[in-house]
């Protein structure tokens, strides 16, 4: 509300949450899909085409399309794989969590592009065409890996680039963004879409000079993650975590943060989680792990499941929910492959298949 600035100065901030409603009504959707497979934290989901690839720890993966589904690895670092981006005819690109990004080709010769200074937070990678590769930067002062220390700082120092893969020169589009988590190349009025995590939104950026970032789809139930091209014309958002009372409420207490940040183990901060530790020392046990010896689907949570699909307005149209009580939560990707609509639950450990993809038959 407009007057909720003024009115907190008498009563307080207020900790509100949008809803699950509507398109986002909760369901058991994930958990009663079909397993692709099981990995460790499988992560990143894009496809060429002809492979769907993945990542798992300083591994990607890829799996061929057809009956055979064969896997295997194409490439492993010395460091965990952050981002991944594919375009068939084209090279694989890969981030990684010390900051650095490379090109795999089809004959396995892989190209360093060099980061500008400061460059250190590869969060997702998306081409424009052949000649062109769009790069989030989560935090300027933050590993990937270490997204929850950024948003418990209140951290907005994310920034977008545009490689020039002929030249190797970088652009960048944007800079200020609550760790952007998710990009995509759309033909159309919103440009570049970018998921910015920390302030629960989607924005757009016209063209490929610098801009200011247009609010797309605003107020998310949850933190947006990765984004993807759907075949209708609309896209899927990942959402890795769900946002609560708790957590927010921390966020407004700086002392109460610091302090929790200082002395505490990270497992057992007031911050999102990919996915429950079922500890008697963690948050909001007393509703989120057992009460009465049964955990309550609808119970408060750290954790959570969810995949939605946009349509070509980037409006919310379905969803795909793993509650607090269920196995699949910390989606971090989705991706078409093989006319299958396919999610990363990070957290899960699995790769699940949730059905026909929109707009390309059964």
């Amino acid at each position: 509300m407009i007057f909720d600035p003024i009115l907190d100065i008498f009563r307080g901030k207020a900790v509100t949450i949008p809803p699950m409603d509507g398109a986002l009504k909760p369901n058991t959707a994930l958990d009663d899909a079909a397993v692709l497979l099981e990995a460790e934290a499988p992560d990143n989901l894009c496809s060429n085409g002809e492979y769907l690839f993945y990542s798992t720890g300083n591994q990607a993966i890829g799996i061929k399309a057809g009956a055979d589904a064969k896997t295997g690895e194409v490439a492993s670092f010395d460091s965990a794989v952050t981002a991944l981006a594919a375009l068939p005819g084209g090279p694989l690109a890969i981030g990684l969590d010390d900051g650095r990004l490379v090109l795999l080709s089809d004959d396995g010769d892989q190209r360093e592009l060099t980061p500008p200074a400061g460059l250190k937070c590869p969060t997702a990678l998306a081409f424009d065409g052949k000649d062109a590769l769009y790069v989030c930067q989560g935090s300027a002062r933050h590993k990937p890996s270490d997204w929850v220390v950024d948003l418990m700082e209140k951290g907005a120092s994310g920034s977008l680039w545009r490689y020039d893969l002929a030249s190797g020169k970088p652009d960048c589009l944007a800079q200020g963004l609550a760790f952007p988590y998710g990009v995509l190349a759309l033909k159309g009025e919103h440009g570049v879409v970018v998921s910015e995590a920390w302030r629960h939104r989607l924005v757009g950026f016209a063209g490929h000079g610098a801009a200011t970032p247009v609010p797309i789809l605003s107020k998310i139930a949850g933190y947006p993650a990765r984004l993807s091209a759907a075949a209708d014309g609309g896209a899927w958002l990942a959402l890795f975590a769900p946002r609560n009372r708790l957590i927010e409420f921390t966020l407004l207490e700086n002392a109460y943060r610091a302090d929790m940040m200082r002395e505490m183990p990270r497992d057992y901060w007031i911050a999102p989680a990919l996915s429950p530790q079922m500890s008697f020392l963690e948050p909001l046990q007393s509703g989120g792990v057992k009460t009465m010896g049964v955990h309550k689907p609808w119970s408060p949570s750290r954790s959570y499941g969810l995949a939605v699909k946009l349509d070509d307005k980037l409006r919310p149209q379905a969803s795909y929910h793993s509650r607090a009580n269920g196995r699949r939560h910390g989606v971090t990707a989705i991706a078409e492959f093989a006319g299958r609509a396919l999610v990363a639950a990070k957290g899960g450990g699995a790769i699940l298949d949730i059905g026909a993809a929109p707009g390309m038959g059964s």
